[in-house]
């Protein structure tokens, strides 16, 4: 495990940002190493440092066996990846993509990742122009269901593009469904977007989604844990989930079942202490039973963009207040909402009539008689009133003017 001469230049720049050449190439190694958030590797980088432990692990010397929790068989795999490993390559590869290695200490690290603890990241890989811990300073989630419905693909396309117009970059996974949608609601809002992969960064997957993963790169920002060309697998998703979560300020969920991977990047965002939400759907649709369940919990509910930033965003960025239309009717002061009611739905009544039904004098009802007749809501019947006729009493046309 050495590394060859091209990658010397990307070293010394690497170094410059905070990670020393030999200890981001032992974390590349290492990316090789171990599976993401293996949590015994990541005490051990944390006990001895990833140099030394790169070194072990190499070895020969039986070192390795001292490290708590090593067994003969378990460094044995750890020996056969180590020794594959070429971190140099790895390195030279992602530059020549555009792409470049984030460790722990850089200045574009997020620390807000250091909150897994031992499961943080070795480091991420990254494609892209933009500076990965200023975009991560302020982004939400959005994920869900794969085989989501139309409602779940325009919920999340919505929330997205809302996002981006506010300023907030939408983090997802990049896969069918709901993520896509997420990711293509924030680009064609002109806004940002981020994609956690699970696999290398040079990976187009899934392949139809080859474009959309090539305009992220072009716009956004492409992040994985797994060095160049290393493929996906089933754990690898649910690992990749804790990064989503730990990344970003909250995590949405707009579609999932009981068994969803979306829904454990929920529950990771609960445990760090992040934002929770949950957009909810049909109570009979199977893609939603998982959302109500969280918000049965700890979720809060969320139906757009507004409120998602009420919760995440500054002191202030409160939600528009909610509530039904404003009828003509509402509009009416007490007495004259009660001298209304008094009139009958059909027929015309007088005066006299209207004032003891509204519990007021003859010229107090016949004052807001004349009030409710210039506001469209009573008209004159020979010597009696009546609601306007092919009018409720909720409705009203104001005459003259507004």
């Amino acid at each position: 495990m050495s590394a060859p001469q091209g990658a010397a230049g990307q070293e010394r720049s690497g170094s410059a940002h905070g990670s020393s050449a030999r200890e981001r190439l032992a974390r590349a190694a290492l990316t090789r190493v171990f599976e993401p958030g293996d949590e015994r590797g990541g005490r051990w980088i944390r006990e001895i440092g990833p140099v030394e432990l790169i070194r072990r692990l190499a070895g020969t010397d039986g070192s390795a066996l001292t490290l708590k929790g090593m067994t003969e068989p378990r460094l044995a795999g750890y020996r056969l990846r180590a020794a594959g490993a070429d971190p140099g390559r790895d390195l030279a590869d992602v530059a020549a993509i555009g792409g470049r290695f984030v460790c722990p200490g850089d200045r574009e690290w997020p620390s807000q990742l250091d909150d897994l603890g031992d499961a943080r990241p070795i480091g991420l890989w990254v494609r892209g122009r933009i500076d990965l811990r200023l975009w991560a300073l302020r982004s939400v989630a959005v994920v869900g269901a794969r085989a989501c419905t139309p409602y779940g693909a325009h919920m999340a396309a919505t929330l997205a593009s809302g996002l981006a117009e506010r300023g907030w970059v939408v983090v997802s996974g990049a896969a069918f469904g709901v993520d896509g949608a997420a990711h293509r609601g924030a680009l064609a809002a002109g806004g940002a977007t981020m994609a956690v992969l699970a696999c290398g960064v040079d990976v187009a997957y899934p392949r139809g989604h080859a474009e959309l993963i090539g305009r992220i790169v072009e716009q956004g920002l492409i992040v994985g844990e797994l060095p160049p060309s290393d493929h996906p697998t089933r754990s690898r998703f649910i690992l990749r989930n804790r990064v989503i979560a730990a990344l970003t300020r909250g995590t949405v969920v707009v579609e999932a079942e009981y068994r969803s991977g979306s829904l454990v990047t929920a529950r990771n965002a609960l445990r760090l202490g992040r934002f929770t939400m949950g957009v909810p759907g049909p109570a009979t649709s199977g893609l939603s039973a998982g959302v109500h369940e969280l918000l049965r919990g700890e979720g809060v509910l969320v139906t757009d963009a507004a409120e998602i930033v009420e919760l995440v965003g500054e002191i202030g960025a409160l939600a528009p207040a909610r509530s039904g239309p404003v009828l003509p009717r509402d509009r009416l002061d007490a007495v004259s909402a009660r001298v209304l009611d008094a009139l009958p739905w059909t027929g015309a009544v007088d005066g006299r009539d209207v004032a003891r039904g509204a519990g007021t004098s003859t010229d107090e009802a016949l004052g807001r008689l004349y009030e409710l007749n210039s506001l469209g809501f009573v008209e004159r019947e020979g010597g009696g009133w009546r609601l306007t006729q092919g009018r409720t009493p909720d409705e009203g046309v104001r005459r003259g003017g507004t």
